[in-house]
């Protein structure tokens, strides 16, 4: 592609996945029906996905900033219903699709058609916990598809390797090419290399951001942790994207370590990334869907087999989740761990059944099957149905999960309250902490500047978190009705507070338009406002 044409690409992407989150529809589904529909459009180039390329380039960036935001004690708590879904679902569902790949489709290979089960196996949970996260799951649902949408492309990719290794092996056959048992080893290998060399990635990093003081390069050193920690991992044959996810999770359970500026930079940083690639990424694979399409009307394959090939595959990923969900629960395994001198806790069918429904396909799915080479047996027919499965989710379970969310009323109306209650709790621990500091400057600033000064000093600083202490408490300890009426005074506070920065700001730049001040000056007060504002959005007693 030329430079305006990935310039056209990225911009009408970005604008595609913009509209489509203003009017609350889901981006993937909507970037992948218009590149298809943009791939009819005369001039448009044909276009050769890199797989190899887009798994290495855009799939660690998009591990890496969902690890910064999962909480490693939560992951670490629920980390057996994380690895029931994220590995052994991964591997179920990888089988059953290949077998009944290989029973719908005459001709495909035992190894192709296991190929296409890893590639379809991963369900994209970021996208299920971003709908789960707006509708107020409850937190141990939300970690576990977190956790699990952190593992799984690990588990699926090691697989994809494994059984396209066999595949070439075993040729045109029907026979498997390779020695599982070797093969066992091998996904062994790149599990704890991959684990152990992104915990070293993350160990270093850490050491170094601490040295640093500059928020900038402390960020740009942030960009290059997920790529190094996935090339390295890779070139010691383990899994990259493991190594990856161990990072992000050593990074973000530290980053509170770190100094405030980088992460007041990283947060928007990895969030813009993160539109930006997933939304290049579907455009792309609608763009490749009409030469998929073109080359199987070239094949000796009719319409109708393929497509009901790609009804069944599609069906068969759908429902084996359920049933795993489901399933694990009646062998009393699942979904949530056992505790130490406690009935393991259980969760409700409803929880259940929505974890049964978020499994809509993605990023993962698209580059693992462009990354299919090109010499492989029957491709383009794996390359459909891997297509077809993440269309056909997005459509089925991605426009009805909130539906069901809904329709179970699977919420925890508790959890804001609760949420407030901590928030208070730790603010009057930091309050109460920062007061003995305070204390202890007061007399050491009294023997440099004398008693009143310092004391003048200590009361500017003592007064304000006094009083905000005071009114977090009061606010979050009050009645029930009492507690409403004051997040309801929070509100009308939070917008009053706009309104007045609103007004400081366009005075700022009525004096920087009237030459009264200097654009530098203008914008290190801007900063001031701008930091004041997202402080009050940012937790619930922040609002207060």
């Amino acid at each position: 592609m030329t430079g305006p044409e990935v310039l056209a690409l990225v911009v009408g992407a970005v604008t595609v996945a913009a509209l489509a989150r203003r009017l609350g529809r889901q981006a993937p589904l909507l970037l992948v029906l218009v590149g298809f529909a943009v791939s009819f459009l005369p001039g448009v180039p044909q276009l050769e996905i890199d797989g190899e390329l887009l798994l290495a380039v855009v799939l660690p960036p998009l591990l890496y900033s969902a690890a910064l935001g999962v909480s490693y004690r939560g992951f670490r708590a629920l980390i057996a219903p994380i690895v029931q879904l994220g590995v052994v679902l991964v591997v179920v569902t990888a089988v059953v699709v290949a077998l009944v790949a290989h029973w719908v489709v005459p001709g495909l290979p035992l190894p192709a058609a296991l190929v296409l089960g890893a590639v379809v196996a991963p369900p994209d949970a970021v996208s299920a916990a971003a709908i789960g996260r707006r509708l107020g799951l409850p937190r141990p649902v939300m970690t576990v598809l977190s956790g699990e949408s952190l593992i799984n492309d690990a588990a699926s990719l090691t697989f994809y390797k494994v059984a396209l290794v066999a595949a070439v092996g075993a040729g045109t056959g029907g026979g498997l090419g390779v020695d599982w048992t070797d093969a066992g080893r091998t996904f062994a290998l790149a599990v704890v290399a991959g684990v152990a060399t992104g915990l070293a990635v993350g160990v270093l990093v850490h050491a170094v951001r601490l040295r640093l003081d500059d928020p900038v390069v402390e960020s740009v050193v942030g960009l290059l942790v997920p790529f190094a920690a996935y090339l390295l991992a890779e070139e010691l044959s383990g899994s990259g994207v493991l190594a990856v996810v161990a990072a992000g999770l050593y990074l973000g359970h530290r980053s509170p370590e770190a100094g405030y500026a980088s992460r007041l930079q990283e947060r928007p940083l990895w969030a813009s990334l993160d539109l930006l690639l997933e939304a290049v990424v579907f455009a792309l694979i609608g763009l490749q869907l009409r030469q998929v399409a073109e080359a199987l009307q070239a094949s000796e394959r009719s319409n109708a087999s393929l497509i009901g090939a790609a009804l069944a595959v599609l069906a068969t990923a759908v429902v084996v989740r359920p049933l795993f969900v489901f399933g694990m629960q009646a062998l009393r395994r699942g979904p949530w761990p056992r505790r130490r001198g406690s009935r393991p806790p259980r969760a409700s069918w409803q929880q259940q059944a929505v974890l049964s429904w978020t499994g809509m396909r993605g990023v993962v799915t698209l580059a693992a099957a462009a990354a299919v080479p090109a010499s492989f047996p029957e491709r383009d027919v794996l390359q459909l149905l891997a297509y077809t499965v993440t269309i056909g989710t997005l459509l089925l379970q991605g426009l009805t999960l909130p539906w069901v969310i809904d329709r179970l009323d699977v919420r925890d109306p508790g959890q804001a309250a609760r949420d407030a209650e901590a928030e208070a709790h730790v603010a009057e621990r930091a309050t109460a902490a920062a007061l003995i500091r305070i204390a202890e400057l007061e007399a050491e600033l009294a023997e440099r500047v004398g008693a009143e000064r310092a004391a003048e000093v200590a009361g500017r600083i003592r007064a304000p978190l006094q009083a905000r202490s005071r009114m977090l408490t009061q606010a979050v300890r009050a009645e029930e009705d009492e507690a409403a009426r004051s997040r309801g005074r929070a509100q009308v506070f939070r917008r009053a507070r706009q309104e007045v920065l609103q007004a400081q700001r366009r005075v700022l730049k009525e004096e920087r338009d009237k030459g009264h001040v200097s654009d530098e000056v203008m914008r290190a007060v801007l900063q001031e406002l701008d930091y004041e504002e997202a402080a009050t959005a940012s937790s619930w007693v922040g609002r207060l």
